[in-house]
């Protein structure tokens, strides 16, 4: 993996080489995105179709090539299924109003799980509190892998959406999602994939999986801020009515009513960001150019790696004193690893370890990773996170081993 393309990695912080160890929260940016920018903004910059001269042209079919790319990418039947948002939160928000609205009724069910990040908990809530529905969630089993026998029992006739998510951003655990969209497709109920922490580290096919919906963000995926994904069903997208108004989304505006434009544009009201979308074209060009098969191999044994080194850590135990707890050790994980040390029984808090670090030039996350039910379910007021990207390599296991082990020696 070239390290050589992404200029930050060269940065120093606090006078030490930085190894950035937080790719969860976001990935750093190759210099074939950030020219794709600025030749968005430097050659063809003008909003798109809406205008006969060649620059709103030539901007359009950039944004609609990078929209059949991204279609291809996750293997979507048609590039009239990709709806451009913010983000992953924004695409679940957006799904949360246009279902909805249309589709949910008082006493309606939706079930989440025990693991999800908040953005696909609180939309639901909000939902829910509006239409006096029930938010429900899949429990979890003791090695906090989820309770399936328990899911099994909870849909039912009231049940109208699953939403979960792909990949957990606390545990990096890899939820069986094809067996979920089974389960609940044998019922009817269709099923939104939250692919925030899957898309950026392992190859996706929609139409393999079934889901009916899935949301994804590009700024976890070398891509940049501000631009993100809700893929759905033709099917689906049809039927729903779009979750703002205004520019671009209409075919007609009358005084007497408005009708809506096809898809994917009913769901796109506004000035899109189409040099987000060219520049997320980019992020996709180049994580293809390596292979989703490699980066995937990559990550993995990069994770088995750093979990052999704290447990090595571990069994050290700095004079007996230290324990560190890997959660959901041992099971297969997408490039994420939360742990917590304890000095004899005492927790030592996250925030204190990633501070240390942090002074040594390495960047890992701490905290409840805005999934504060699962912090709750494991009783600790959060963790210590590391995650990878396709830039990182054993040198930067080994030197937040180093740095974690001084930072201890510090903390005891």
């Amino acid at each position: 993996m070239n390290r050589e393309d992404f200029a930050i990695l060269k940065e120093q912080v606090h006078g030490r080489n930085l190894v950035y160890l937080d790719n969860a929260a976001t990935s750093q940016k190759p210099k074939q995105v950030l020219d794709a920018i600025m030749e968005a903004y430097t050659s063809w910059n003008s909003n798109i179709h809406r205008g006969v001269h060649h620059l709103s042209q030539v901007a359009t079919m950039k944004h609609e090539e990078a929209r059949q790319k991204v279609a291809e990418f996750i293997g979507a039947q048609s590039s009239d299924e990709i709806i451009f948002t913010k983000g992953t939160t924004d695409s679940i928000n957006a799904l949360a109003f246009s279902f909805g609205e249309m589709l949910l009724k008082e006493g309606d069910e939706i079930i989440v799980s025990g693991l999800e990040h908040h953005s696909n908990i609180v939309p639901w809530q909000m939902l829910c509190e509006r239409k006096k529905a029930v938010l429900r969630h899949i429990p979890l089993r003791e090695d906090l892998s989820l309770d399936l026998e328990a899911f099994k029992g909870m849909l039912n006739e009231k049940t109208r959406l699953v939403s979960i998510a792909h990949v957990s951003n606390v545990l990096g655990t890899i939820q069986p999602v094809e067996q979920i969209i089974r389960m609940a497709h044998e019922k009817g109920i269709p099923v939104c994939i939250d692919g925030a922490q899957s898309v950026p580290h392992m190859k996706i096919d929609v139409q393999a999986m079934d889901c009916d919906f899935m949301a994804f963000s590009g700024h976890k995926m070398y891509g940049p801020t501000g631009i993100g994904v809700l893929y759905g069903k033709r099917e689906w997208l049809e039927k729903l009515p779009p979750h703002e108004g205004g520019g671009e989304m209409i075919n007609h505006v009358r005084w007497n009513g408005t009708t809506f434009n096809e898809l994917p544009y009913k769901f796109e009201a506004g000035t899109p960001n189409f040099i987000g979308s060219w520049a997320l074209k980019a992020a996709i060009d180049y994580m293809q150019s390596i292979g989703l098969e490699a980066i995937e191999k990559h990550e993995q044994e990069l994770t088995e790696y750093c979990e052999k080194q704290l447990k090595g850590l571990a069994d050290e135990g700095m004079s007996g004193l230290v324990d560190i707890h890997i959660y959901a050790e041992g099971q297969t994980k997408e490039g994420v690893i939360s742990f917590n040390v304890y000095n004899g029984k005492q927790l030592i808090h996250p925030f204190d370890i990633g501070t240390l670090l942090d002074q040594q030039g390495v960047a890992v996350r701490t905290g409840h990773h805005c999934a504060e039910p699962l912090i709750d379910e494991m009783k600790v007021p959060g963790t210590v996170r590391v995650s990878f990207g396709l830039y990182n390599d054993k040198s930067d296991v080994d030197a937040f081993i180093a740095a974690l082990k001084k930072a201890l020696s510090i903390l005891i």
